[in-house]
């Protein structure tokens, strides 16, 4: 899917007049070099250490992977965008909560791919034939 057809979509769902079926994807990456910078190693090991050591702040978690906070905050912020994660606000601290655990990448050569997570928590491709939709 083009990136003009990708935000006509986008601005159709957010009007109402879209609504995507449960097999669409739910995150979109524009690039393979998109998420591979998003899913880079370090990043996983982010999300490892959110789920294993359950952080209350994002401070917490900067502390607990010896990161910046600044830096953890910006990468948190970026996943957060693509539903990797989101936040559970305490007395102005933030919790990482991690959505998905699992992630699935399937690419060929002569489609255009879309990327995604879905319901089942997993990460996975759908491809589209050039031409079709």
């Amino acid at each position: 899917m083009s990136r003009k057809d990708f935000m006509k979509r986008s601005i159709a769902i957010a009007k109402g007049e879209y609504k995507p079926k449960k097999s669409e994807p739910k995150v979109w990456f524009e690039s393979l070099q998109t998420m591979a910078q998003v899913l880079s190693d370090e990043n996983r090991n982010l999300l490892s250490t959110i789920i294993k050591e359950k952080p209350e702040s994002i401070q917490s978690l900067a502390e607990l992977t010896g990161r910046k906070k600044g830096n953890v905050s910006r990468t948190l912020k970026k996943m957060r965008q693509y539903g990797i994660v989101d936040f559970k606000v305490r007395n102005r601290a933030k919790k990482p909560i991690v959505n998905y655990t699992d992630f699935k990448l399937e690419v060929a050569l002569n489609t255009y791919h879309t990327f995604l997570l879905d319901d089942k928590k997993q990460y996975d491709v759908k491809s589209y034939k050039r031409g079709s939709k």
